[in-house]
């Protein structure tokens, strides 16, 4: 699978009183992280590449195909949600299998790749618990696990750790980076979290509610020499939260 990298030309968007222009490119097979203050736009954002939401003006591409008038079913996007959006009265199994067949017809080989995916998200013995009976940090998993069973070349992760601590934060990075690496994928997560970003980011949109943004490698980010607007968001975010030192990048 290749993985296409994604462009957002001039897009505007407006919802009630607030309007986003967003001009940004995000490179094939990394993984950037979306930063930046509540309402600075990057839920909308990853809203705007999934479908669900339309732009006003603009092109929103992936690879070289323009899909701003395409619905999301159609996206070779999948995308996880801060809730995981896992139903309730279904098994971890046939929550998994939802990525696969919406009406849960899943051929022998289907299943096979659905346990294939439990596997690797470490939930092999769990497949026929309900999400209740899952941490939350498990509840993360099955979402990773659907995601990655829709085969999709994009991924978009908005904030789907943020009630986790840190060692499950960290945990759950660690496959992200796994099935980004072993998939090819091209990876977009919003997080308020310095470290998740430090940890596996490649580069880095910083969002202001201004409508500024600023775009760039990762390390130069987080550098001694890093934008002063992000070190000045970050500083308040570390400050607030009183987050420990970031953990060393996955291998």
């Amino acid at each position: 699978m290749n993985a296409p990298g994604i462009t957002l030309d001039q897009v505007g968007f407006a919802y009630r009183d607030t309007s986003f222009l967003f001009d940004h490119r995000f490179p094939t097979g990394k993984v950037t992280a979306v930063m930046g203050p509540s309402g600075a736009g990057k839920t909308t954002l990853l809203h705007l590449i999934a479908g669900f939401e339309r732009p006003r003006s603009g092109r929103v591409l992936i690879g070289d195909t323009d899909v701003s008038a395409m619905p999301p079913d159609r996206r070779p996007v999948s995308m996880v949600f801060q809730e995981n959006n896992l139903f309730a009265h279904l098994s971890v199994a046939q929550n998994v299998g939802l990525g696969l067949d919406p009406g849960l017809r899943l051929s022998t080989q289907q299943r096979t790749a659905v346990s294939a995916a439990l596997d690797r998200v470490g939930l092999a013995g769990k497949k026929q618990r309900l999400p209740r009976e899952l941490s939350g940090g498990e509840r993360s998993r099955v979402a990773l696990a659907r995601a990655a069973l829709r085969d999709r070349p994009v991924l978009l992760l908005d904030e789907p750790f943020a009630a986790l601590g840190p060692a499950l934060r960290q945990d759950m990075l660690t496959i992200i980076d796994a099935q980004r690496r072993e998939r090819n994928l091209t990876v977009l997560f919003v997080t308020h979290q310095p470290e998740d970003a430090e940890a596996i980011a490649d580069t880095v949109l910083f969002l202001e509610q201004k409508g500024n943004s600023l775009s760039g490698n990762a390390g130069d980010f987080f550098g001694p020499l890093g934008p002063p607007a992000f070190k000045a968001y970050i500083g308040m975010a570390h400050q607030k939260l009183n987050r420990p030192a970031p953990p060393p990048k996955p291998t």
